[in-house]
């Protein structure tokens, strides 16, 4: 008679075999879960002191300055809202072919006369403070109209401004014109505002890095809409 077979049991391992068995892994999520613990105390400890500035400028006041203060500040976010508001309700009539770009939800729109020609996704870079000293610039995302100035092929040079240079920890070169610096295609805007695609060469040749107050769109994308686009043509931001 054939030997019946013992069933198989499986041993279950207790965390002090695994901590023998992987001591490299283990010190690594603790490493990290320390770092996590600290980044979160530091922002509260920052929106704690920012809260605690706060109620002391507005203790300082008298209730008629706290009064104001408020009236103002709703007053300018709710001015901004309907100014947001009308420049979208204005690209869906304007009759001329166009751009709009919703940034805060990341889109963008090839339209004319109220009909959507081509909807893409777009990359927002945070708003940030670039250079130092006085010569320090807020940049933050581009809000309300702009006009094409110039399409930029691959051949094409950029002018690359010394701060993009300085913001990517590079040391700006003596030549500061580029070919092929915003990409196979762009779009520059009047006030020096760029749509662009990712580039092979030059400071924004990173995939994890936005031109801040630019907008970054697939080379598809743009390559499918600049030959709609010419100088003059309107990029609603809103």
């Amino acid at each position: 008679m054939a030997e019946l077979r013992r069933p198989f049991k499986h041993r279950v391992m207790t965390f002090s075999q695994f901590r023998r068995r992987h001591p490299a892994f283990l010190a690594a999520v603790v490493v990290i879960i320390v770092g996590l613990l600290a980044i979160d105390g530091w922002v509260l400890y920052k929106r704690r002191a920012y809260e605690a500035e706060i109620a002391r400028l507005r203790s300082d006041m008298s209730d008629v300055e706290r009064r104001r203060s408020d009236a103002i500040t709703n007053t300018n976010e709710k001015r901004l809202e309907m100014m947001m508001e009308l420049l979208r309700r204005q690209a869906k009539i304007d009759k001329e072919i166009h751009l709009a770009v919703a940034v805060d939800s990341g889109k963008m729109y090839l339209e004319r006369d109220g009909a959507l020609l081509r909807e893409m996704s777009v990359e927002v870079a945070a708003e940030k403070n670039v250079g130092a000293g006085h010569d320090t610039v807020h940049l933050a995302a581009p809000r309300g109209t702009r006009t094409v100035e110039r399409i930029l092929g691959p051949t094409d040079a950029w002018d690359v401004p010394s701060w993009v240079y300085t913001d990517r920890g590079l040391t700006p070169p003596a030549a500061k014109s580029e070919v092929g610096a915003l990409g196979p295609v762009a779009i520059v805007l009047n006030g020096g505002t760029v749509i662009y695609s990712l580039p092979t060469v030059g400071p924004l040749n990173d995939s994890a890095y936005v031109l801040p107050g630019s907008i970054r769109v697939s080379a598809e994308d743009l390559r499918a809409v600049t030959p709609n686009l010419q100088r003059g043509t309107v990029v609603y931001f809103y």
